[in-house]
């Protein structure tokens, strides 16, 4: 059987190319959220043709749903005709803006030199059309396999998954009895388990001063100045202390096993977006965004910690210094046991179709698996998927057609043994990139 399930994928290649054509040339851009209910439609009439029981679910009241940007997510169900696990494979439908230094169309979705070119080719509509022909194929040879397939396109998971993963966790679409094994097709190469992510804390501080006329400083006082001392003192206490700490989780690339911090905006003073001459003023607030990622070494608190030290420190010891602190994200890390069967079964599924070891890693941004272990309460996920994770978000973004067919294979080996519950063989490859 195994062997008839690869060339039946194997012949399903231009199939598996043409649907992910089609997503990518879905541009479902978020912010705002454009094209969700569109890409949801593509795939659900898809997947109701092949016997899916199809659900179309908005998020209504999650951030940034609308009428005119609904956040739409897709969830399609196959009960097998007897009882037994459900496998759910969920991939995010929305990706960032095209962004400039293109050198092909981001939303044709080009084909040249055995590559997939455009905006979500890698990051991730390649791997949700991997998974859903890996599924039909895998369904077409043996129709009566025994539990249920769910295939799920989501919203929002570039902003923080609030309106897919996060919204349906919440209604119990990823936690037992409903579900039992999860796996999300993100780019993390075709040889590679994921098995979490580092934490975050977003957090945006606020330095105040008082404002007076820019040709008599000394009567205001500068609140990026304020700015400018916190943002010094990061760089000659915290940043050092940072490069120093590095952790277990196999995380990739190298340079993401140390703790990071970077600042992600500053905004102080005259507006922007205005033209002309500015107004000659002492600012009297400046604002930064902060974006701190950690491993399961550090804890939140303390990390939270080291940031409210540094403001206090500078309120007591420089004249005038007011800031404010307020949280805008805060994700633990995860980091899945890979001796749990979704771990094991790709990994087989990686040697049985590549013939070489795999590797457990972990991703150094977080994904939707947050949700479903903080929200579903599911432990056995990991993102497996086709594509380079660096090329994400970048211009000229591609996946490789053959890392297409391979990972479609990958996938519907690992779903046929969480199904059959032939995970017995150990899996423990090296935790390494």
């Amino acid at each position: 059987m195994r062997e008839k399930l690869l060339s039946r994928i194997e012949g399903k290649r231009e199939e598996l190319v043409a649907l992910a054509r089609a997503l990518v040339r879905i541009p479902t851009v978020n912010p705002p959220g454009e094209g969700y209910a569109a890409c949801c439609r593509l795939l659900g009439e898809r997947l109701r043709a092949r016997g899916f029981a199809v659900d179309y679910l908005r998020a209504e009241g999650s951030p940034g749903d609308c009428d005119r940007f609904p956040r739409m997510n897709l969830v399609a169900r196959r009960e097998g005709p007897r009882p037994g696990p459900c496998v759910h494979l969920n991939g995010h439908l929305d990706v960032v803006e095209a962004g400039s230094g293109w050198t092909v169309d981001p939303w044709e979705g080009a084909v040249r030199d055995g590559k997939l070119f455009g905006r979500g080719s890698a990051d991730m509509k390649g791997g949700i059309a991997a998974a859903v022909v890996a599924v039909e194929a895998l369904l077409e040879l043996e129709p009566d396999l025994p539990g249920a397939i769910e295939i799920s396109g989501t919203a929002d998971e570039e902003s923080g998954g609030f309106g897919g993963v996060a919204w349906l966790a919440a209604q119990g679409f990823f936690s037992k009895p409903r579900v039992d094994h999860v796996i999300i097709p993100e780019p993390l190469n075709v040889d590679r388990v994921c098995i979490g992510h580092r934490g975050v804390w977003w957090a945006e501080v606020t330095t105040f001063g008082r404002i007076a006329h820019g040709s008599m400083p000394f009567l205001g006082d500068c609140a990026i100045r304020h700015m400018a001392a916190f943002v010094d003192a990061l760089e000659r206490e915290l940043w050092p202390k940072l490069a120093g700490r590095r952790t277990r989780m196999p995380v990739v690339p190298e340079g993401a096993r140390a703790s990071t911090l970077n600042i992600n905006a500053i905004h102080g003073g005259q507006p922007e977006g205005f033209s002309g001459l500015p107004s000659p003023c002492v600012p009297d607030r400046c604002r930064l965004i902060l974006d701190r990622r950690f491993p399961v070494e550090e804890n939140l608190e303390e990390v939270k910690a080291e940031i409210l030290g540094i403001l206090e420190r500078l309120a007591r010891e420089r004249p005038g210094f007011r800031y404010g602190l307020r949280d805008l994200l805060e994700v633990e890390p995860v980091l899945a046991d890979p001796e749990l069967p979704v771990p094991r079964a790709v990994a087989n599924a990686i040697r049985s179709v590549l013939g070489r070891e795999p590797s457990f890693v972990c991703s150094p941004g977080t994904y939707d698996q947050k949700h479903i272990a903080r929200i579903g309460g599911l432990r056995d996920c990991v993102a497996y998927g086709p594509g380079i994770l660096d090329l994400a978000h970048q211009p000229d973004e591609f996946v490789a057609i053959e890392d297409l067919v391979t990972a479609a294979k990958v996938l519907a080996l690992a779903v046929r043994t969480l199904l059959r519950g032939e995970t017995e063989t150990p899996a423990r490859p090296a935790l390494s990139a």
